[in-house]
């Protein structure tokens, strides 16, 4: 891990405009945070081929959405799909300035791809929806030429839709894209097949559901909120031959969680160095 920034800067410390290319999910959860924490829309410059109404409708409020000239913003952030990246770098470089900001969101794309279809001072960070409601975790690293500065106003950025972790080896990115970027469909997924057992085992469709789901977000806000690691949490729960440990024979089998979550993540991050490609 790097040191901890040198400076704490609040969105209203970074400098110039901010430009979002693409407000989908992820960049349109960032979009909330910034508006949430007090940016002023008209700040803002934002390309999105499909605005949604709450999109659009930030125009009434200062925000420039789709200008056919942006000028060269102070800061860019890349939040388009990886794939449509370089189709998109003809209406993006024009956005980058030689003191540019540009932080990426995008899986896959590398500092090098990024800075070469682009330029400007390159943060490639890794959100996940949990940013939506404020909980995210996103991991980030800088390039090297990067200032302390630019490095603060990415923190401020990222920060606006949850907590921020950053690194100094780009390669372990994938890995992160694996387990917090793609984590939370695991955890849904998880609700799922919660709920579908338990409607195996005799349970009324949507009492399971509920069952399912109240019992992950309530483990996770549990998970959250104590210092006890995630085993320690796990063995208050289990009585020596009681149910809990029935089933975790199951889980913890040397077929069971622990091999198909590693095999799981290492798919993901697998194809997270394809999108580079």
């Amino acid at each position: 891990m790097v040191s901890p920034l040198a400076t704490n800067h609040t969105l209203q410390d970074i400098a110039g405009t901010i430009a979002l290319a693409g407000a989908g999910k992820m960049g349109g959860a960032m979009l909330a945070g910034w508006l949430t924490q007090g940016l002023d829309p008209g700040r803002l410059v934002i390309i999105e081929p499909s605005p949604s109404t709450e999109i659009s409708a930030l125009t009434a409020r200062g925000a420039r959405l789709n200008p056919k000239d942006g000028g060269a913003a102070g800061t860019l952030v890349i939040a388009v799909k990886p794939q449509s990246f370089r189709e998109a770098g003809s209406v993006l470089k024009p956005l980058v300035g030689a003191s540019t900001l540009v932080l990426s969101i995008m899986a896959g794309m590398t500092i090098a791809a990024i800075e070469q279809v682009c330029g400007g001072a390159v943060v490639r960070a890794m959100p996940n929806t949990p940013a939506a409601i404020g909980r995210g975790i996103t991991v980030a690293v800088a390039a090297g030429h990067v200032s302390a500065m630019q490095r603060a106003a990415a923190d401020a950025l990222l920060r606006a839709t949850g907590a921020v972790e950053w690194i100094d080896d780009e390669s372990l990115i994938d890995a992160v894209t694996a387990v917090s970027g793609s984590g939370p469909a695991y955890v849904f997924l998880l609700a799922e097949e919660l709920a579908r057992a338990g409607v195996a085992a005799g349970l009324p469709e949507q009492l399971a559901i509920k069952l399912a789901r109240e019992t992950v977000a309530g483990s996770g806000e549990l998970l959250h909120r104590s210092d006890l690691a995630a085993a320690a949490l796990r063995h208050n729960v289990t009585s020596p031959g009681g149910t809990t440990a029935a089933a975790l024979d199951v889980l913890m089998a040397k077929d069971g969680l622990r091999p198909l979550m590693t095999r799981a993540v290492a798919a993901a991050t697998e194809r997270a160095r394809q999108l580079a490609k």
